[in-house]
């Protein structure tokens, strides 16, 4: 087996650059818990400008994040409206019903996106005796089906259904949402009451995630993270990493993903029934349906390369700063010999 370990199962993988490291251990400290950490306050602010709000709050993690959202954005008992593919739904261990007390309203997301149509006739079923809807919750990018980004019309039209609604925006991966389109982040997320955007991941920084609203949900959402168990004192050594990741992380995704699409381009040759679902897919996720998953992820890994799967028969591959040329060539080779 090959001695250096290719890893394709998350760009949580990442590990902080030199200049994080540096900034890291020089970072201006205070007690955030009195607002006093101004490498917390810098990064705050900086977040609430890139994604046009008017306030933002550092988090431990983007499932705290989409939890807060829960919590400010509804009362127990209410219904949210939700992509039944979600990471709200799905990879976040049932903590919606835990945290929040709320019903998931599951819609067909498919394609990435809910349909404005579905979204209508869910909140028209409150005519018919059902509970009516009072939140909305879209991913930008929809990591399901493989970092697929809803197009602007689409968003519009979903936006326009929910009209009345509270609307969170998960956006784990906006930036790299942001960077594949070349739509602002603000203009993705235009709308929406809240948005979350992970830190850790293709970023890569140690930790963290920022949530990002109105000055008065995010007042709000203090509490809620306190009462969640996050609130943080001396927090601007990991706010410090986050400066460094806005400033110099963002731009090299572009590099993630023209390497994701390269390594989907051996998947279509390889298995070409897959192929169409791979078109859509323009980000740094490669999402795939296999018969025998296990026997090519054991494949994989006698090739010293780690992946991983979503669901029974759905295969992930993501790339990230730690997969250069060289490892995309082994991942290649070794797709061609897969089962």
């Amino acid at each position: 087996m090959p001695s250096a370990l290719i890893d394709l199962r998350s760009d949580t993988v990442t590990e902080p650059t030199e200049q994080m490291r540096e900034a890291i251990a020089t970072a201006p400290v205070g007690d955030d818990g009195y607002g006093e950490d101004p490498t917390v306050n810098e990064l705050e602010a900086t977040f609430a400008r890139l994604v046009g709000t008017e306030a933002a709050m550092l988090v431990p993690s983007g499932v705290m994040a989409n939890q807060i959202a829960l919590r400010t954005l509804t009362a127990p008992g209410d219904v949210v409206l939700v992509g039944e593919r979600q990471h709200v739904v799905l990879y976040e261990m049932g903590a919606a019903g835990i945290n929040a007390g709320v019903q998931l309203g599951l819609l067909e997301d498919g394609r990435g996106i809910v349909e404005a149509d579905d979204v209508v006739a869910a909140r028209a079923a409150a005519a018919h005796h059902q509970p009516a809807p009072t939140a909305l919750f879209l991913e930008v990018s929809h990591m399901a089906s493989g970092g697929t980004v809803p197009t602007i019309e689409a968003l519009a039209a979903v936006r326009a259904a929910g009209t009345g609604l509270r609307l969170h925006i998960d956006g784990a991966r906006l930036l790299n949402a942001s960077v594949a389109t070349g739509i602002e982040p603000s203009r993705l997320v235009e709308g929406a009451d809240s948005v979350m955007t992970c830190l850790s991941k293709g970023l890569c920084c140690p930790v963290g995630s920022m949530f990002a609203g109105s000055l008065e949900l995010v007042a709000q959402a203090r509490v809620e993270r306190k009462r969640l168990g996050g609130a943080m004192r001396q927090a601007g050594i990991i706010a410090a990493a986050g400066l460094v990741a806005l400033d110099t992380m963002v731009e090299r995704l572009a590099d993630d993903h023209r390497r994701a699409r390269t390594i989907a381009s051996a998947v279509g040759e390889r298995w070409p029934s897959v192929a169409p679902s791979l078109e859509a897919q323009i980000t740094n996720l490669v999402v795939f349906e296999h018969d025998d998953t296990a026997a090519l992820l054991d494949h994989l890994s006698r090739d010293g390369i780690a992946a991983g799967t979503l669901a029974p028969g759905i295969v992930r591959f993501v790339t990230h700063r730690g997969i250069d040329e060289h490892a995309v060539e082994r991942i290649i080779e070794s797709i061609r010999r897969a089962p």
